[in-house]
């Protein structure tokens, strides 16, 4: 079975800086094939308070003749606890009317594919407790399918055990459960988006791939993370194991968000000002 496996694709009809990456990548993504596409999120550049930006990218998405599931991701439905935009009943019940559940799990060929809301984790209140208490379940039901999960935000930026990273990954104590979970039945594949570099590796006997974004790559607003910059998607290959390839996809453009941020996300770039 094949899976591509798109994210960050920031795409919105008042702020159409990256749009334009969209007809290639719906050209390649036809190419393929697949069977299903996941979008692992940041489906918009600004869901999380404009339905607009939501339904607008849903339209495209609806373009391809490959069926998606798509998960939110911080700029779809808000992010940590303090933050400019935290992760609420209002934003979470607006992904819901507008595109389905923010989290969700699908059966095929042998295997089990989740997809988590990851946003919710680190807000340590009921949703966060009610969606672990439901991977759970969701993992011991498995009836002896093999398991690949799916999420916006990484279980690490540099290395497994790493401290909290803020902004780029899951947190410690949530990672931790992540992981005893994973262990415990045996996950084969953790995918991920929302660094906007592409990297693969493994963490114990789990596959790692961190996707890359089909809008845009950073250059001077963060520092060096493992892996590369580029703009494409990834090609997941289930069969008795998993194959994945990161994939620079022909005849996208690999906008650099420090160009723009001021038109895009202007708050951001304000805070980034305020920190050199």
């Amino acid at each position: 079975m094949k899976i591509i496996q798109i994210t960050d694709t920031h795409f919105s009809p008042e702020k159409p800086h990256f749009n334009g990456n969209w007809a290639p990548l719906l050209n390649w993504i036809e190419d393929t094939r697949a069977d299903l596409i996941i979008h692992t999120g940041d489906l918009t550049v600004d869901g999380a308070d404009k339905p607009g930006d939501i339904t607008f990218c849903l339209d495209l998405m609806r373009q391809t003749s490959i069926p998606m599931l798509i998960l939110p991701g911080n700029h779809d439905v808000g992010h940590l606890p303090g933050s400019e935009q935290p992760v609420n009943a209002e934003r979470l019940k607006r992904w819901r009317d507008l595109v389905g559940e923010d989290r969700w799990f699908e059966d095929t060929n042998g295997w089990r594919f989740i997809g988590l809301n990851s946003l919710l984790l680190g807000h340590e209140d009921d949703e966060e407790e009610a969606q672990f208490e439901w991977l759970r379940e969701t993992l011991e039901e498995r009836r002896g399918r093999r398991i690949a999960l799916f999420a916006h935000k990484p279980l690490f930026v540099d290395e497994p055990h790493e401290g909290d990273t803020g902004y780029w990954s899951v947190r410690p104590a949530q990672r931790k459960r992540l992981y005893d979970l994973i262990a415990a039945h045996d996950v084969a594949l953790f995918a991920s988006g929302h660094l906007h570099w592409a990297w693969q590796g493994r963490f114990e006997n789990t596959a790692l791939t961190w996707g890359p974004s089909a809008a845009f790559i950073l250059d001077k607003l963060v520092r060096e993370m493992p892996g590369e910059r580029l703009v494409g998607a990834v090609v997941h290959e289930f069969g008795d194991g998993v194959e994945s390839e990161i994939v620079a996809v022909p005849g996208m453009t690999a906008y650099v968000l420090d160009e723009v941020i001021e038109e895009v996300y202007p708050t951001s770039a304000k805070q980034t000002e305020s920190a050199e």
